[in-house]
Order: C-alpha cells, then sequence, then structure tokens
C-alpha cells in the first residue's frame, strides 16, 4: 500500500510538474531571444545618426568600434555598393531593406537585424546587426537545469510526505491484521491499540468488541457443554451399579470397563469445554497399532453378539501417528459404530492397518448396502444418530495432516479410509482456563 501511494504521489506530482515546468521552459527561451534581439537592435539604432550624416571613414571607425564591443558582426551597407564593418554578402533582408523597410529576421547562423538609413543625400542605407544562435540561447540550458533540479527536488519532497502519510495508514491496518491473525489462531485475549484515521481506529475499536464478545460466547458455550457433560454422571453412576450386580462376571466385567471408558470420554469432553489448551512441546500422538487392536477386541464382542464376522488384518506396530490417543479411539469407534448403524445384523465387515506413502492407513469395509449419499455431511443421520461420528474422524484425520476417504468394497459395501501422518513436532505449552 506505501509503495501504491508513492507511485500515485509521483505520477501526480510529475504531470503536475510537466504542465507548469515546460510552459515555463518555453517562456525563459522565448526571454533570452527577445533580450539578445533587444540588445542587437539597440546596437544598431546607435548607428543610425553616424551612417545617416557621417562620412566614410567616420562610419567605419564606428562601426568596427561597435562591432569589437559586442562581438556581434555588424555590417554597413552604402548607397555606392561599398560594404564597412563585416564584410558579409547582401541577403535578401538587405536588399529588401534596401528600398525603405527595416526588418527583423531569421538566417543560417541565427537572427539578423536590417535598419534602413535614409536621409543620405546619396541614398539609402542599411545597417546590419547578427545576432548569433549562441546568443539567442544563452543562459536557457542553465535555466533548464535549475528548472529540473527544482523540479526533481518537488517530486521527492512529495515521495517523502506522502510516505509519512501512507506510513499512519499502513502502520494500523498491519496492527489490525495482526491482531485478526492471532484471534484466528484462538488467542482471544488479542487486542488491537486503535490509532491512525478516525475509520481505521472505528475498525479497531469494532474488532476489540468482536474479539471480547466472542470471547464471551466460547466461555458461555463451554460451559453449556461442560454443564450437559456432567449430567451423564449420575446416568452413568447408575449403569455401573447395574453392570457390577450382573451374576455373570465376564458381563458384569465387560460392562464395568464399557462404562469406565464411557466415564472417561465425558470426563475428557468435560475438560477440553473447560480448558484451552495448545499443544504440549514435543511429538504428540499415538500408536495406531495398539488403539485399532484395542478398539477392534472391544467391538468384536458385539459383533459376535449380532452374528457379524469380523477380519483384522492389522500391521506390526508400533504405527506413531499424529493423534492423541483418545481422539484416535473415538475416530475408530465412529467408523466402527457406522458399520453396525448402517448394516444389518450378520453382515462381516473387515478392518485393516497398513503403511502406505508415508502414512498410516485404516480401512473398515463392509458388505452391506453402503453408506447414504449424505453420509460425508456433518450432522446427516439415516439410523437415529447425531450424525457426527464421521466428521469426528475427518478431524482426527486433518490433524494428523490426513484425510477421510470414502468408496466402495469389493463386495459392494461401504469402505472408509482414514489416512494419518506421523506425529509432528509442536512447540509452545500454555494452558489456560476460560
Amino acid at each position: 500500500m506505501r509503495l501504491r501511494l508513492a507511485l500515485m504521489v509521483a505520477a501526480v506530482s510529475v504531470l503536475i510538474l510537466v504542465a507548469f515546468l515546460v510552459p515555463l521552459a518555453l517562456l525563459v527561451r522565448t526571454v533570452a531571444e527577445d533580450r539578445a534581439t533587444v540588445r542587437a537592435t539597440a546596437d544598431a539604432q546607435s548607428l543610425v545618426p553616424v551612417v545617416g550624416t557621417a562620412d566614410t571613414a567616420t562610419i567605419r571607425l564606428t562601426v568596427e568600434q561597435l562591432a569589437a564591443d559586442s562581438g556581434r558582426p555588424v555590417s554597413v551597407y552604402l548607397p555606392d555598393g561599398s560594404v564597412l564593418g563585416t564584410p558579409v554578402p547582401r541577403t535578401p533582408a538587405v536588399a529588401l531593406a534596401a528600398r525603405g523597410q527595416s526588418l527583423t529576421g531569421e538566417s543560417d547562423s541565427g537572427r539578423e537585424i536590417v535598419i534602413a538609413v535614409q536621409g543620405r543625400a546619396d541614398g539609402t542605407g542599411v545597417i546590419r546587426v547578427a545576432v548569433p544562435r549562441g546568443e539567442l540561447t544563452d543562459g536557457v540550458t542553465r535555466a533548464w537545469l535549475v528548472l529540473a533540479l527544482l523540479g526533481l527536488l518537488l517530486v521527492l519532497i512529495g515521495l517523502l510526505v506522502a510516505d509519512r502519510l501512507a506510513r499512519t495508514l499502513v502502520r494500523p491496518i498491519g496492527d489490525l491484521s495482526a491482531v485478526s491473525h492471532r484471534l484466528a489462531n484462538a488467542e482471544l485475549d488479542a487486542r488491537v491499540t486503535p490509532s491512525g484515521p478516525p475509520e481505521l481506529r472505528e475498525v479497531a475499536g469494532a474488532l476489540n468488541h468482536l474479539a471480547g464478545r466472542i470471547q464471551v460466547l466460547l466461555v458461555q458455550e463451554r460451559e453449556q457443554v461442560a454443564d450437559l457433560s456432567h449430567r451423564l454422571r449420575t446416568p452413568l453412576t447408575a449403569l455401573r451399579l447395574e453392570a457390577e450386580s450382573l451374576r455373570d462376571p465376564d458381563d458384569a466385567t465387560r460392562i464395568t470397563a464399557a462404562v469406565d471408558g464411557l466415564e472417561r470420554a465425558v470426563t475428557g469432553l468435560i475438560r477440553q469445554a473447560r480448558w484451552r489448551r495448545t499443544p504440549a512441546a514435543g511429538p504428540a500422538g499415538s500408536d495406531a497399532a495398539a488403539i485399532v487392536g484395542e478398539r477392534v477386541a472391544f467391538w468384536s464382542v458385539l459383533a459376535e453378539d449380532t452374528g457379524r464376522p469380523v477380519t483384522l488384518d492389522l500391521a506390526p506396530g508400533p504405527l506413531p501417528v499424529g493423534v492423541p490417543a483418545d481422539e484416535l479411539a473415538a475416530a475408530v469407534d465412529a467408523l466402527l459404530g457406522n458399520v453396525f448403524a448402517h448394516t444389518p445384523d450378520g453382515t462381516p465387515f473387515r478392518v485393516r492397518l497398513a503403511v502406505a506413502a508415508g502414512q498410516v492407513v485404516l480401512t473398515v469395509a463392509d458388505e452391506g448396502p453402503g453408506l447414504p449419499a449424505d453420509a460425508a455431511r456433518r450432522g446427516a443421520s439415516a439410523a437415529g444418530s447425531t450424525g457426527l461420528g464421521l466428521d469426528i474422524a475427518r478431524r482426527a484425520a486433518q490433524s494428523a495432516g490426513g484425510r477421510l476417504e470414502f468408496g466402495t468394497a469389493p463386495g459392494g459395501g461401504a469402505e472408509v479410509l482414514l489416512r494419518l501422518g506421523p506425529p509432528a513436532l509442536r512447540s509452545g505449552a500454555t494452558v489456560q482456563g476460560a
């Protein structure tokens, strides 16, 4: 922006200076020519009384003295054809003046002033004074150089003033941009100091108000989510008591373990809602092989109860990925839960974990009817759920530098690929309460 303002001011300044200096330069040249012509005319006029009354010797002496003093060629043409002073052939202007007409004309060497002198007994005499071209332009080059330097100085001053003015505009805009980027990076305490023109100060105030409002809304949202999550503890406690009262120890252990996992998820949700955390220093990630194996083992019990054959193809671990363990477990549960939600009992499904192109790829494929057309849309579900499962898996993949892909399995069912990148080194660690 500073460069554009400087270019605009430079262009306007140059146009103004050209419109002002070009006519002034032409005027300077015209004045120099007129000044030289007036001096030459005055010298010629001084010879008129001598040429009109004196004898030839006196005229010759006066002409030679005038030529020596002025440095110009001075010639006097007498009626008898003799030429006194500078021997120059008669020019057309001299011939015209011999008929009694004085004039000023242009010649190859410059300008000539011819004056007809009448009153002599022998006829009309002619005085010719030549003005060299160098005298006509004497001082013009120096004046033009001064004008050019003056114009350059004015342009530089204009650029300096424009730069100072642009700085007063650019600095507040840069501050606004920096604060907006900080807000985009979840630094909700970032504020901008209003400065610059009134319009920019108003924008800065509006941005600060927006940041404060966003902070208030986020706090309210976190509290609502935390309160909602906290309400789940009571039914979880009742469910734990029911599980412990089962007669079959295996069923009691299995259901209690499921309740413990659900309680950990609720606790994590409460902490995530009430605290804003930035990644800790060091590599943040988990072992995909261990987590996928654990979650498939958990869902295998339900698969066995519903008659769903499970095929697990697990690459040897460890397979580190850039997703925290709880987020990866939630993503795997979401993908496996979709199999049970969108396929009838007895539908086989396959889970495969492998490494491809530097990424860990988790493939969940079934032989059911396939995913609905809007299954990839957040909040869309045809099975009575919240429709957020695939979105949880997508965000987990994106946080690890991967992506979530949908396709069709060889048997005609749905096939979902979760691509996960390796752990990344994260810097800085702060924990702030909402």
